[in-house]
């Protein structure tokens, strides 16, 4: 089965916060498909389904971004899952807000839901769908900023990117990657200027 693993913390405070896009992707496709995630297997909650009759597992670890990995780990294992099985969606600041980006494999870029991974399954060698959200403006910290709110603009450009994100997930699932990074990786959506 394909494993499909959305990074996020859970709870509601963190719910609509930049760290979160990668959650936003899953529940985007799993509301495509009907699928629930719910059920708790080990740290995550999951949702099973079906893409053009392969089977796939959507997953939302629990155990706040920093310890990822023990999450995916489990899931992995449970379901005899390998590494080439995988895909993390999550948030990227080196990439601007509107774009995403499929990738295989590559460093962590210090996001730490991808150290935790990258440590606990000793390899980097698993596929990525980045979602930007760009970088702070002014003095604002990264801590908090990837712990802030998408503005109202904001959210409708990420509405859009994760809507996409969806679609590109499910061509990965059925074509695989390299697909899925020639049809999606120029996508890219602007803020609309707001008339004064």
């Amino acid at each position: 089965m394909k494993l499909l693993v959305g990074l996020g913390n859970p709870g509601l405070r963190y719910e609509r916060t930049r760290h979160n896009v990668g959650f936003m992707v899953v529940d985007a496709l799993a509301g495509e498909l009907g699928v629930t995630i719910k059920k708790k297997q080990g740290s995550a909650l999951l949702g099973k389904g079906f893409i053009s009759g392969k089977g796939i597992l959507l997953a939302k670890p629990q155990t706040f971004m920093n310890r990822s990995g023990d999450a995916v780990l489990e899931l992995l294992n449970f379901y005899r899952d390998t590494i080439e099985d995988l895909i993390v969606i999550h948030d990227d600041l080196d990439i601007d807000l509107g774009r995403l980006r499929f990738r295989d494999g590559g460093g962590t870029g210090g996001h730490n839901g991808l150290k935790s991974i990258t440590a606990r399954l000793n390899s980097a060698d698993y596929a990525r769908l980045k979602i930007g959200i760009g970088r702070p403006h002014g003095e604002m910290e990264v801590d908090s900023f990837v712990l802030s709110n998408f503005s109202v603009p904001e959210s409708e450009v990420i509405a859009n990117v994760v809507k996409t994100a969806a679609a590109g997930l499910k061509t990965w699932c059925w074509d695989g990657l390299e697909k899925a990074m020639n049809d999606f990786n120029s996508a890219y959506y602007e803020m609309q200027n707001e008339q004064s």
